[in-house]
């Protein structure tokens, strides 16, 4: 059996939560950034992060957050790793990582050849990369439009660091996309919902399935 993770973003309700874990997903995701429908508030996020059940592990996804709010932030929720999806430089990255001493998972957005830069000038810093695809121009989300990005870009890079796949999944084509790139983590959001932030418990088992070629 494959040991590809599964990390599922923008969770919402303990029935999100506990059909993920019923799937085999090792990572969830709470979205803190206003703009998304997968938002929740600090308070929300604590309660789910509370039930969560033990070896699930929490990530919190900011998007250019200052020290105010993740300061709040992690004062407040019970969190095993921060994911930062906005302009954070290597230099932020690693301040972020020093100051709350959790892991941080950057998000590197990807469109074409040009972007791969990116990724060799955050891996130092970050202990894990996600690897998105870039949003449009003008987009109102930083991630999770249901985007794919070329996979043989990334195809046979020698990796640094854990990293995970992210852009467009399904349950259609994420075994596809693992086989381009040989990712051995991917992550999903809009790919497991019925409407945008409404998650499906019988797609979030079907995307893990797939993963991991159950």
């Amino acid at each position: 059996m494959s040991t590809v993770a599964v990390k599922i973003c923008g969770l919402r309700s303990d029935q999100d939560i506990a059909a993920a874990a019923q799937a085999g997903a090792r990572y969830i995701g709470f979205n803190f950034f206003p703009k998304s429908p997968r938002y929740v508030d600090f308070e929300v996020a604590r309660a789910l992060a509370v039930d969560t059940p033990i070896g699930l592990a929490k990530v919190a996804l900011v998007v250019d957050a200052d020290d105010a709010l993740l300061d709040a932030l992690t004062a407040t929720v019970p969190l095993d790793f921060l994911q930062l999806h906005g302009h954070e430089n290597p230099a932020r990255v690693a301040q972020i990582k020093a100051r709350y001493g959790l892991p941080v998972i950057k998000v590197v957005g990807i469109a074409d050849a040009e972007d791969l830069s990116k990724l060799d000038a955050h891996e130092p810093a970050a202990d894990q990369i996600l690897v998105d695809a870039k949003p449009p121009r003008n987009a109102v989300l930083p991630g999770g439009n249901g985007l794919t990005f070329d996979w043989r870009l990334i195809a046979g890079r020698d990796w640094q660091k854990p990293w995970m796949l992210a852009g467009g999944l399904t349950p259609d084509n994420v075994a596809t996309a693992i086989a381009a790139t040989g990712a051995r983590q991917v992550d999903v959001a809009s790919g497991v919902e019925s409407a945008p932030g409404a998650k499906d418990a019988d797609r979030m088992q079907a995307f893990v399935h797939a993963a991991q070629g159950r």
